[in-house]
């Protein structure tokens, strides 16, 4: 306490209170700063967030570690020199023909896999949505080629596409020569009408989900004011679903960009001369097979960096205005 308060205190006939202590409020807020309002919900989320890190985080972390530098694989508890080698390895795999075409590859099966997975969900779904007879029964068997593994359906696909195939007997001389999937200008639009077909039932049922919020009091409003069916879609339906849509090419952008297991099946590794490689394909056969783990996890870096973009593209363009 100063002179001035003593003086004011020795005035009024007694002595001033002692300023109030401001110690324990900081501290609970600086607990709540850190560990939340909630610190108990923190310790449930722990497990999930120590699985990020390890499973996410730290790769990722690496694989940056690993394009910037001269790295290659050695026996166990061998120490050996990795330099810095800065953008060099950037380099090597920007003018390289096999990761060029790669990408090429990937953006062939964006332009034709995302548009048609968003407006075949989007549609079936809505067909669905509108109490058709059977509809259970449509929903799995939508839904049962996304539960199906992917070396069973890469069969028969086979068995449909190939050189003496269901497909080509039908056909006959309107067949393709070569044949769908040993075709360079037709594997990757195959590769992506199989995607399509794979992944729809889960879109549809994203879709299915998005169309229970929409209020059926809009399509009434609609239909009394004339609108037919088209226009109530167009207007309504698809209004609605907007944050469904985004999703959806999001979605679809990333599964575009983690291509592996139907290049790897259903054309032997990205052929025929490459026409159906993709960077993941790329990233698997320069770092395990021909051990060149810093280029593969260039690949990466730029495959991420790409995604990222896209994705965001695809926000922005879905964005509600």
């Amino acid at each position: 306490m100063t002179l001035r308060d003593d003086a004011v205190a020795d005035a009024a006939g007694g002595t001033a209170a002692p300023a109030p202590s401001t110690g324990r409020p900081q501290k609970a807020r600086l607990r709540t700063r850190l560990l939340g309002a909630q610190p108990l919900g923190g310790l449930f989320a722990l497990p999930y967030f120590i699985f990020v890190i390890a499973i996410f985080a730290y790769p990722l972390g690496f694989a940056v570690y690993i394009a910037f530098h001269d790295y290659f694989f050695t026996a166990p508890n061998v120490e050996v020199e990795r330099p810095f080698v800065g953008f060099d390895n950037f380099v090597t795999v920007l003018t390289d023909p096999r990761v060029l075409g790669s990408f090429r590859n990937t953006l062939i099966f964006l332009v034709i896999n995302v548009p048609l997975t968003a407006v075949l969900s989007l549609v079936l779904a809505a067909a669905l949505n509108t109490g058709i007879r059977w509809v259970a029964a449509y929903r799995v068997a939508f839904y049962v080629p996304y539960l199906t593994a992917s070396v069973s359906l890469v069969g028969v696909w086979m068995l449909l596409f190939s050189g003496n195939g269901l497909i080509n007997t039908i056909l006959g001389p309107l067949a393709p020569d070569p044949s769908w999937l040993v075709n360079s200008g037709l594997a990757m639009p195959m590769i992506a009408l199989y995607v399509t077909w794979k992944q729809l039932g889960f879109y549809i049922l994203l879709y299915l989900a998005a169309l229970q919020n929409v209020p059926k009091e809009l399509y009434e409003s609609a239909e009394t004011d004339g609108a037919g069916a088209f226009s109530r879609f167009w207007n309504v339906t698809v209004p609605g679903v907007r944050s469904a849509t985004t999703l959806v090419l999001i979605l679809s952008i990333i599964t575009g960009a983690n291509l592996f297991t139907e290049p790897y099946l259903l054309t032997n590794g990205g052929g025929p001369d490459g026409a159906s490689s993709t960077p993941v394909l790329l990233i698997y056969q320069l770092g395990i097979q021909q051990q060149n783990p810093d280029t593969a996890a260039a690949i990466g870096m730029i495959l991420v960096v790409l995604v990222g973009m896209l994705s965001l593209a695809a926000n922005r363009a879905t964005r509600e205005r």
